[in-house]
């Protein structure tokens, strides 16, 4: 039986003071409850703590090196391929390192294959997504790193599920390493291939779970067999506009990309669609995310759902652009996102001379813009849709 910490600590609801009153606290879920941490994981672990267990097991110290090269070189936890450790080592050292800690429930596969969503069920009966999408120079694995968020963003399908807990360090990269072997295997349409970017986009807000998202960042980024061999520049890390957040990556010095889930333009207007705005607005979150470009040399990405009359129009792409241009650099790079409709919203998409318009606007003001390509979304698996629930697959 694996180790479970059963303890009953509340979970964490993010890095910012006040997360349960004020004029912004986090949504949490109806089944929000107080829960034991998922078993610890060889990723979860320091070298000191990953030496100590070896030394419970009665193994040297040097069979950490050769487990992480199992890991994140061959991509393995299957105890029969440690062929370089003693047979009779080999389950015990699995059992303890390598837990199963995430069971595909079901996959869906769309764009002739080359998008597969999959439906994960973690230690607790929990359940996350994730999105790996192969386009013809790159791989790219939208992750979770939350059971649902709480951030309640109105149009969003993860959004009205409320927080339910943070994922582990180790819950995070099984994600990856998942992924990864699919592409190594050559299961994703195009044949074999490797996993090239890492988006955290998926179910949560990456900053409410700074630690164990950094942690994971560190090593898909380190070089095998410390990590996966992914580049931090690779790597895009996303917020609703979690200013202290933003701030801690900024002192990180790690190269990766900042995505900022804008979504308006005015105070006003997103307040209603980004709740976290009534905590940081608009100044504030821009501020943040401009020293960050500072600090890295790293264009930021603004992420913007268009939605249909609410926040597509002129003046909308207008007040945006002036928003943007007001620092004075080609700091910012804007991706309008036709919003993906999730059932019984009455947020809709955008008519396509509304989002033509707004991209052109932003282009005649100097602003760098592409519209975002919404893959997936006859599966659910487009920007704001993953909802973690199970489908009926046809055989």
């Amino acid at each position: 039986m694996t180790d479970v910490d059963t303890t009953g600590a509340e979970p964490e609801t993010g890095i910012t003071p006040g997360g349960k009153d004020g004029a912004f606290r986090d949504v949490l879920a109806a089944d929000h409850a107080r829960r034991g941490k998922p078993p610890r994981h060889f990723t979860d672990m320091d070298l000191e703590e990953r030496q100590e267990v070896c030394a419970q097991l009665g193994l040297p110290k040097f069979r950490v090196s050769q487990l992480a090269n199992h890991y994140f070189n061959h991509l393995s936890t299957n105890p029969d391929n440690f062929t370089d450790f003693p047979a009779s080592s080999r389950q015990e050292a699995a059992r303890r390192f390598f837990p199963e800690l995430i069971t595909p429930v079901t996959v869906q596969k769309a764009d002739q294959g080359t998008t597969i969503k999959t439906l994960w069920e973690l230690f607790d009966g929990s359940r996350i997504e994730s999105v790996l999408m192969r386009y013809p120079s790159r791989a790219t694995l939208c992750i979770s790193s939350q059971v649902g968020c709480g951030m309640g963003c109105p149009f969003c399908a993860t959004g009205q599920l409320g927080l339910t807990r943070n994922m582990s360090t180790g819950e995070i990269l099984e994600q990856v390493r998942a992924a990864s072997q699919m592409m190594r295997s050559g299961q994703v349409a195009g044949g074999p291939g490797r996993l090239s970017n890492i988006v955290f986009m998926g179910m949560g807000e990456p900053m409410g779970n700074y630690r164990a998202v950094l942690s994971a960042v560190r090593q898909i980024s380190a070089l095998p067999p410390k990590g996966f061999g992914i580049s931090a520049r690779n790597i895009t890390v996303s917020t609703v506009g979690v200013v202290p957040g933003i701030r801690k990556l900024t002192k990180e010095g790690i190269p990766v990309r900042l995505a900022v889930s804008l979504h308006a333009p005015s105070d006003k207007l997103r307040d209603e669609l980004v709740p976290m705005n009534r905590r940081f607005n608009t100044t504030q979150v821009l501020d943040a995310a401009h020293d960050y470009y500072l600090a890295s040399g790293r264009r930021v990405s603004i992420e913007y759902a268009l939605m249909r009359g609410i926040n597509d129009q002129a003046e909308h792409a207008r007040l945006l652009a002036k928003r943007l241009n007001h620092y004075g650099d080609d700091w910012a790079h804007v991706n309008p996102i036709p919003l993906n409709p999730i059932e019984g919203s009455r947020w809709t998409a955008s008519k396509p001379e509304d989002e033509q318009r707004f991209l052109d606007i932003l282009h005649k003001a100097g602003i760098a813009a592409t519209m975002r390509d919404t893959r997936g979304s006859d599966i659910d698996g487009a920007c704001g849709q993953l909802a973690a629930k199970a489908v009926k697959l046809q055989a």
